[in-house]
């Protein structure tokens, strides 16, 4: 259990390494020396390392290290397209499980988003966005949802962190995170889902620029 939760925390670290560019895509994690780097055996090392890569932030090589994942823009459309579907069946299935205890989390986790928009770390705050999001696929009260949910919320952190590094806005953001808590609180199926529309649905849009920037980037470097 000790080295489980030590490869967690490994992979909790390398993890914002990525989504903060110290990794950028396409770099090699090499497994000794960042084992060496961190004061840990390679043991948990490795295991945070297939963490990293079932969630696809890096691409495991046979015989090489592991690299940071660079997927194409059509890839990332793609996981849109489904995480988008998750996060429409877990509004409705919220408003039609949720406890009061759910609710008070998702609350809270709002009234932090609003509190503290403007003086916290850019990656502290995309953490607790993100928190905010997958409680209430967890007020769903449907397990395989929530998996899935986490599943697709994972593969799509670093295009997602990137995004809402580049539109910080804080009214934005507080308004439709207070439409879509007050649409729960009130078993509101229709303006639940009418909520993440308008928090999420132009997130592919709003992903392209980014990432085509960053592959266009990435062809220069290679062609110097």
């Amino acid at each position: 259990m000790a080295e489980e939760v030590l490869a967690e925390q490994i992979a909790a670290q390398l993890r914002r390494g990525i989504l903060r560019g110290t990794f950028p895509p396409g770099a090699s994690i090499k497994e000794r020396d960042n084992a060496a780097e961190m004061g840990v055996s390679r043991t948990p090392m490795r295991e945070a390392i297939r963490i990293l890569a079932n969630e696809g932030l890096l691409h495991l090589r046979p015989s090489r290290s592991p690299v940071v994942a660079k997927p194409s823009f059509k890839e990332i459309a793609d996981a849109v397209e489904v995480l988008l579907a998750l996060e429409f069946l877990s509004a409705e299935l919220a408003c039609q499980h949720a406890t009061d205890r759910d609710l008070d989390e998702i609350r809270n986790i709002h009234r932090t988003i609003a509190e503290q928009y403007n003086d916290i770390d850019p990656l502290d705050l995309f953490e607790t966005d993100m928190a905010f999001h997958t409680a209430i696929a967890r007020a769903s009260h449907n397990d395989s949802l929530l998996a899935t949910y986490r599943s697709y919320l994972e593969r799509l952190w670093r295009a997602r962190f990137l995004s809402a590094r580049q539109k910080r806005n804080r009214e934005r953001v507080v308004s439709q995170h207070s439409a879509l808590v007050q649409a729960l609180e009130a078993r509101d199926v229709a303006a639940a889902k009418a909520a993440i529309d308008s928090h999420l649905g132009r997130l592919a849009d709003y992903i392209r620029p980014v990432i085509e920037q960053e592959q266009g980037e990435g062809r220069v470097q290679s062609d110097a």
